[in-house]
């Protein structure tokens, strides 16, 4: 049996690589640079290459090419393999700009999505209330039409980067008589409208990764709806399934373990490498079997695209799989370093900038934040395998 790619595919390879021989010193090496000149510039040049935004059409800002598999893989694995970026993500690229693809109106596609993949629009994302976080239905940050305008009051917490995202994609109610899951609409607007207040929140990583965002009388044009009025919900559920890829990525996981792989040959404990050590290697290798699953089922859901086929439990898994082992590799790093691992902020015997200790605590939050682990098994558990809902307990009479 003959499992090589074929020729085509395999000169294809070799332009990726000679392509990163000769411009993978120009990418940003920290993972959070991205709003830096360098980073834009890495953009553009992975767009034009078609190593981004590859089967966006080019009307649209991306590359215009036909969906193939292989040749996706293969640039994910490459760029991997030389531990070089594959540009700039985020909610915006990930999240939005398929929504938008999928939901968006025409003109919405032509001014928002060209800017955004090449990182000019910054965005963040308002779902999670104070008292609407795993039942997002129940949200209450409420906007009414004053003429050719949506006025929005609220508050919505937990959002990522709102401290420096130039716009928000948001749930808002709009229809406060219909039901919960109805009544609902998706808002896009600039973070520098007025009324807008943004207060932060600092998470484990000792970084404010999070905020809380106030609404008061906040002024929206009309047009900035995407889908109909009343019919968000929908579109939320669009983004979530995005969403969920974006955290259980398996192509930022194979760099992360090729970088914990090249950690393991040259840390040493009394005079030996870690590598070399079984108890060491016995843990690596079952991180690398879960990053190859994690692959192989990114391969399930390409397939599916590109087919317009439904793969429904596919992706019910992602998130929860990938944000699990993240975490888990991640701790291994710390292992790895002994008590250099322990090391932390500025301190002088920091390994790789520090990531491996800030990711090490980000992905701990990342089991809980975008549906925790527990309610990503009950998910699964439902709708994938069609198991029995967990029975709910009614409250007695008399009782709170």
């Amino acid at each position: 049996m003959d499992l090589s790619y074929g020729s085509v595919y395999e000169t294809f390879r070799a332009e990726v690589r000679a392509f990163l021989q000769e411009h993978g010193h120009e990418a940003p090496t920290n993972q959070r640079d991205y709003r830096s000149e360098k980073a834009l510039a890495w953009q553009e040049q992975l767009i034009k290459q078609g190593y981004t935004a590859r089967t966006i059409p080019k009307k649209y800002g991306g590359f215009g090419a036909e969906p193939d598999i292989l040749k996706t893989r293969i640039i994910a694995d490459e760029f991997a393999a030389a531990k070089v970026t594959s540009g700039i993500g985020g909610q915006g690229i990930a999240m939005l700009v398929p929504t938008l693809l999928e939901l968006g109106s025409e003109a919405q596609r032509c001014e928002i999505i060209p800017p955004t993949l090449r990182g000019e629009l910054f965005w963040c994302q308002g779902y999670s209330e104070p008292d609407a976080g795993s039942d997002l239905a129940s949200l209450r940050t409420n906007a009414y039409l004053d003429g050719d305008e949506w006025v929005i009051n609220g508050s919505k917490i937990w959002t990522s980067s709102a401290h420096f995202a130039d716009w928000m994609f948001c749930l808002v109610r709009t229809e406060p008589d219909a039901p919960k899951h109805d009544g609902i609409s998706f808002l896009l607007f600039r973070m520098d409208t007025p009324g807008i207040d943004v207060r932060p929140l600092h998470d484990m990583t000792e970084t404010r990764n999070f905020n809380e965002v106030f609404f008061t009388d906040v002024r929206v044009p009309a047009g900035q709806m995407v889908g109909e009025r009343g019919q968000g919900w929908r579109v939320a559920n669009t983004i979530l399934g995005h969403e969920r890829e974006l955290l259980g990525d398996p192509n930022v996981a194979l760099t992360r373990l090729n970088n914990l792989i090249q950690l393991m040959r040259t840390e040493t404990i009394d005079g030996r490498r870690v590598i070399d050590m079984p108890v060491f290697r016995d843990r690596v290798m079952r991180i690398q079997g879960k990053v190859m699953a994690m692959r192989f089922n990114d391969l399930r859901l390409l397939s599916a695209k590109i087919n317009q086929q439904s793969a429904p439990l596919a992706r019910m898994i992602v998130k929860l799989q990938g944000t699990e082992l993240r975490h888990e590799l991640e701790k291994l790093a710390i292992d790895v370093m002994g008590e250099f691992g322990l090391a932390y902020g500025d301190n002088e015997y920091l390994r790789g900038d520090g990531l491996w200790q800030w990711n090490y605590m980000y992905y701990l939050g990342l089991i809980i934040g975008g549906g925790t682990s527990q309610i990503q098994k009950n998910i699964i558990s439902e709708r994938g395998l069609n198991m029995p809902k967990e029975p709910r307990v009614q409250a007695k009479a008399g009782n709170a």
